[in-house]
């Protein structure tokens, strides 16, 4: 009987502080393509820089102004590490990666269009909202249509098939 008793105080102990740990926030941030609200979207071009609210909710409007339309955006910030960040973009993209390099900067990756997922087109309006951020807000460095890592290796790797068989063409005439 004692035992049980135990367990069950110690199952009750364990989930409640799951429970706490789970509540805490972690800083979220969502992309959308919303109407913008009267005359406050900001326009930009594909490279841009901005700050999250400096109460760390919130969310900033902008104008895509750059005249072509966004197949991938990367936002860079050096304050929130990336296993602390949730990030979604219904409607815009179809994925949403965050990662950490070495020199601390917290690379927010947002790619993938297709049905459902247009991207940021040309002269639309898009949203980014905050919560959970740091008090004071926190400077992004955004650029769009970033080629992917490895779109420059595939790029060399078909050049160099097409000079090597170029190549082998001319040795046998």
């Amino acid at each position: 009987m004692k035992r049980t008793t135990v367990l069950l105080a110690l199952t009750i102990v364990f989930s409640s502080v799951a429970a706490i740990a789970n509540s805490n926030s972690d800083p979220r941030i969502i992309i959308k393509d919303p109407v913008c609200p009267s005359s406050s979207c900001i326009s930009v071009g594909t490279h841009f820089s901005f700050s999250s609210p400096e109460s760390g909710f919130g969310t900033v409007f902008f104008t895509n102004s750059s005249g072509v339309s966004w197949r991938n955006l990367k936002l860079l910030e050096s304050v929130v590490a990336a296993s602390a960040i949730t990030c979604s973009s219904p409607d815009a993209f179809m994925h949403c990666s965050v990662t950490t390099s070495g020199s601390d900067i917290t690379t927010i990756f947002l790619s993938g269009i297709g049905p459902g997922f247009l991207g940021i087109p040309a002269g639309h309006h898009f949203s980014i909202t905050f919560g959970g951020w740091p008090l004071g807000g926190v400077e992004f460095t955004a650029a769009a249509n970033v080629p992917e890592p490895v779109t420059l290796t595939l790029f060399a790797s078909g050049l160099g098939v097409i000079l090597v068989r170029r190549r082998k063409r001319l040795r046998q005439l």
